[in-house]
């Protein structure tokens, strides 16, 4: 089987949670697949609000960045805001997938209708956003937060996991969708427990946006350089983002 250099990046800094995430894809990536995992040195320790999602985009590039010059084959996105999605995929030679863009597909490919389970409820605006923009607004039933912050998903001594699995289970029941997307990459090692409790395909972006990328991979495909997603011009940035000249 062809290699696949993939890269895993958590936009946010918390490092336990990127060392969660890459076991979780690497449980399901290939054996020809190497994922690193990584997080930028630079912005929110979580990704909770339109502020942390904008400041968070910087050092996530600066990770593409990274992984072009060690030549990574491509990359997922590991937060379900999908931040700097587009940006990234100008940047990037490879395939770039964002979490909650590959689950609402996967969800569409599983059943007719799915609902979102995710983190605070502030943050239930951002899914449905991602739900038009990908064209999934139809399928969507509901979108509900069980108001766990993001760091506090991996903490051993929360009941994170037992919430979430409650609140999957009440949204089969009141949505009637055919499937749960879950709405945090902090949940991913949740998604085999909460699939047998409530008896309905649970599913994590993380493992499937790394299905994704090997596929692209593999077959060859990549982001079209035509119009939208060409390499940025060239220009001087200043200040901050004097590293970001490109």
């Amino acid at each position: 089987m062809t290699r696949v250099d993939l890269r895993v990046i958590n936009p946010n800094t918390a490092r336990a949670m990127t060392e969660n995430i890459g076991r979780c894809a690497r449980a399901v990536a290939a054996p020809s697949t190497v994922v690193t995992a990584v997080n930028p040195a630079m912005g929110p320790e979580s990704i909770e609000s339109h502020y942390d999602e904008a400041l968070a985009v910087p050092g996530l590039l600066a990770e593409i960045a990274a992984g072009e010059a060690a030549g990574a084959d491509g990359y997922v996105i590991a937060c379900f805001g999908d931040p700097g999605l587009e940006a990234a995929r100008e940047l990037a030679s490879g395939p770039v997938v964002g979490i909650a863009e590959a689950a609402m597909h996967a969800a569409t490919l599983v059943g007719r209708s799915f609902s979102v389970v995710t983190t605070l409820a502030r943050t239930a605006g951002r899914a449905w956003d991602l739900a038009t923009r990908y064209g999934f607004a139809g399928a969507c039933r509901g979108v509900h937060a069980c108001d766990i912050p993001v760091l506090e998903l991996d903490d051993p001594s929360s009941d994170a996991r037992e919430v979430v699995t409650a609140l999957c289970a009440e949204a089969v029941e009141r949505d009637g969708c055919d499937s749960i997307v879950l709405g945090c990459a902090g949940m991913a090692s949740f998604c085999a427990d909460v699939s047998r409790a409530v008896g309905v395909p649970v599913i994590d972006g993380v493992a499937v946006a790394t299905k994704l990328v090997e596929s692209l991979v593999s077959l060859g495909l990549r982001t079209s350089t035509r119009g939208e997603f060409a390499p940025p011009g060239p220009k001087r940035y200043t200040g901050l983002l004097r590293d970001f000249t490109v």
